[in-house]
This record gives structure tokens, sequence and C-alpha cells, in this order.
């Protein structure tokens, strides 16, 4: 609660909240611990990366976390697309985010209201332009650029995330820099692998009828 009250201090307009750390807690504890981050009256959106929290929020678990007051969306990172529908079905007031870049498209076609992304950070146009047309449901031309964007997508679902995205952006041109300890850099068949998904993620057309690029 006191992290959410610095964020209101310093003019935040909502807040990612993760379940709560250490041992498992129960179901009354996610709650509580909810609770406690909506009281301070910002929006509030869970985060839901049980490979990295160790706890699901699963849709069952999420319907009655929706019940508290300024709860409104879920980040879900699970790649599960059938997550969505069950959100949709119990708590159909709370948006749906999608976490996990490679079911980008499968989800914003089914209703997610957004994208909390990762391959921006190293292809922001090619990212931008990609959402888009999902939005728009234009699939004649969002799946052909799908198709060549996910390869480097897949690199967010993966634990050398971190290593994998700052590599892709220094691919790319940008400032990637250094993992903080304890990650260490990417090494070996996985540095070829990123590279080649990132220079096929340039090169794909951002309109397959007249092959154009994003700038």
């Amino acid at each position: 609660r006191r992290w959410a009250e610095q964020a209101a201090e310093v003019g935040a307009h909502g807040v990612l909240a993760r379940p709560p750390d250490g041992p498992a807690a129960r179901p009354a504890d996610v709650v509580a611990h909810y609770r406690e981050v909506a009281a301070v009256g910002l929006p509030v959106v869970a985060h839901n990366e049980p490979h990295e929290t160790r706890l699901d929020l699963t849709p069952d678990l999420l319907a009655t976390i929706a019940e508290i007051d300024g709860i409104v969306a879920v980040k879900e990172v699970t790649g599960d697309v059938r997550r969505l529908h069950r959100l949709r079905d119990l708590c159909p007031h709370v948006d749906v985010l999608v976490g996990a870049d490679d079911v980008v498209l499968e989800l914003v076609l089914c209703g997610a209201a957004g994208w909390v992304a990762t391959l921006p950070n190293a292809l922001p146009r090619q990212a931008v332009h990609l959402y888009e047309l999902c939005a728009a449901r234009d699939l004649d031309r969002a799946l052909p650029l799908y198709a060549e964007l996910h390869p480097i997508l897949g690199w967010a679902s993966r634990p050398e995330s971190v290593q994998a995205v700052k590599l892709a952006m220094e691919c790319a041109g940008r400032f990637g820099g250094r993992c903080r300890p304890p990650r260490g850099p990417l090494s070996g068949p996985a540095v070829d692998r990123v590279r080649r998904d990132v220079l096929r993620a340039l090169a794909a057309p951002a309109d397959p009828a007249s092959g154009a690029r994003p700038g």
C-alpha cells in the first residue's frame, strides 16, 4: 500500500500490482493484498505472471479480486488464450491486457483491451503497427506480419527474456545495456538466434500488398 501511496504522490495515473511476494499466499490473503493497494485510490492493474511470482491469479481468484473497487484490469502473462474467455465471462467489467507477446494477435482479436509489451523496446514501429492491425481485425495484413515477428516475440516468454530483449535492442540500433546481476548476457547459439530473429523482423514488409516496411 505504501508503494501505491508513493506512486500517487508523484502523480501516477495507476499502478501495476503483483500478488504478495514470499511464500505462496492463501486466496484470502491475496484478496486482502489487493484491497489494501486499491484503497489508495489509484486504478489497479493486477499482474498475473505465475512463473515469476509463484502464485497464479486464476480466473476464479481474479473474479473475487475484481469485486474490489478500483481493480480495473489484469495483465495476463500465462499465454493461455482460454483465460481471456473465462475472465470475460466471470468479470466482464475488468479489462484483459496482453502480457505475453507471442499471443498478442490471438488475444487482441478476441477482445483484449491492450498490450503491455516487451517487443517495443527493440522494435517499436513494428510492434505498434502489428497491434493496430490486430485491433482493426485486419487479418489479411496482420497475419503475414505476425508470422515474421513471431520468432522475436517468442523470446519474451523464455527464461532469457531480459537478456534477449537487451540484445534485440542493440541489434536494432538502440541501447539495451547490461543486465543487472545475477543475470549474465546471452552467449553462443542464443545470440545468433536473436540476431537472426531481429533481422527477420526488420525485413518484414508492413503491408504484404505493397511491400512497404515500417519506417
